[in-house]
């Protein structure tokens, strides 16, 4: 007779696994030595690009391996082993460095290629669990994972392995971006494309008023005539320039409604020197989107003046714009 299945308690199994992958990482802090350094040299010096192959669970890893070198300033793409026998190895050549991963070493896709990386003088680079695979005996430099504990409890299914390569493959990105000096910048020219994009690449002048959608005024401009400048410019507020075009001060909608709570009434010739707001919070043009939101938000109010080096009024933006353009 089948004996009765026990309940499985989720939460125990999920932090079991958990813990079980934590010390994979352990073990494989101690394997990070001078094979490391070595294959950072190794690709640092690639004049070609890094290819990185693997069969199976390895191969989606090492796809995401690949990815991560090419955001992060080295050049990759992930190469099928099974396909790379058919015909597909001509995606390899002379200056490109190879990371051929196997946790057991000995993935025969990876080992039939063996003659031809040979002959292109193609640096390898492996990735398994120790050096006495057949792969690791070939390599230039075999790094290794250590004799980790599966998760799975059959002890059949990658789990620890994957995490700690995928963890291996990150250390090498991260060493190589610091080692290249990657910044933010470089990032962003291989993130154009949604939000992440645009956090990193729009800048305030791409998305400031200017020019014909600039409100501006004078300091002896009587208020009337100012009201109809805010309202025909649609920004909520106007600067006041000087005939130098130099920033003197700002009026808002908020400054007229304290004006109106002052004064019940008030004299429309009144010119907006008088009740303009001096000294108003302004922001260069180079500024990131994302950083002026945040200055925005910081100071608690809705718009900055955008002035050149010589405090010249070139722009107006607020807060709105900055949300409908994604930041």
């Amino acid at each position: 007779m089948p004996t009765e299945k026990q309940p499985v308690n989720f939460i125990e199994s999920a932090l079991e696994t958990l813990l079980i992958e934590q010390n994979a990482l352990k073990i494989l802090s101690t394997q990070i030595d001078d094979r490391f350094s070595q294959a950072c040299e190794i690709i640092l010096q690639c004049k070609g690009r890094v290819v990185v192959t693997g069969m199976g669970k390895s191969g989606h890893i090492g796809r995401k391996i690949a990815a991560t070198f090419a955001s992060t300033g080295t050049p990759s793409f992930f190469m099928h082993p099974g396909e790379a026998g058919h015909g597909d190895l001509g995606m390899l050549v002379r200056g490109d460095v190879l990371i051929a991963i196997s946790n057991s070493g000995k993935s025969d896709e990876i080992m039939m290629l063996m003659p031809l990386v040979k002959h292109l003088g193609v640096p390898l680079i492996t990735m398994s669990a120790d050096d006495s695979g057949p792969m690791p005996k070939n390599a230039d430099v075999a790094l290794t994972l250590g004799h980790l504990q599966e998760a799975c409890p059959l002890g059949l299914a990658p789990t620890s392995s994957t995490t700690a390569t995928l963890a291996l493959g990150d250390a090498l990105a991260i060493a190589l971006l610091e080692a290249r000096g990657f910044t933010a910048d470089d990032f962003a020219r291989s993130h154009p494309a949604g939000a992440l994009g645009k956090r990193l690449l729009l800048h305030v002048e791409h998305i400031m008023h200017q020019a014909e959608e600039l409100p501006k005024v004078f300091p002896d401009t009587p208020l009337n005539e100012v009201l109809y400048e805010i309202t025909d410019k649609r920004l909520g507020m106007t600067t006041v320039v000087d005939h130098e075009n130099t920033l003197l001060g700002i009026f808002t909608d908020g400054d007229l409604r304290r004006l109106l709570d002052k004064e019940q009434q008030f004299n429309v010739h009144t010119p907006v020197s008088a009740v303009m707001t001096k000294n108003p919070s302004t922001i260069k043009a180079g500024m990131r989107a994302v950083e002026a939101l945040q200055s925005l938000r910081d100071k608690k109010i809705n718009q900055f003046v955008v002035v050149d080096d010589e405090n010249k009024v070139i722009g107006v933006i607020s807060m709105h714009d900055l949300i409908s353009a994604g930041v």
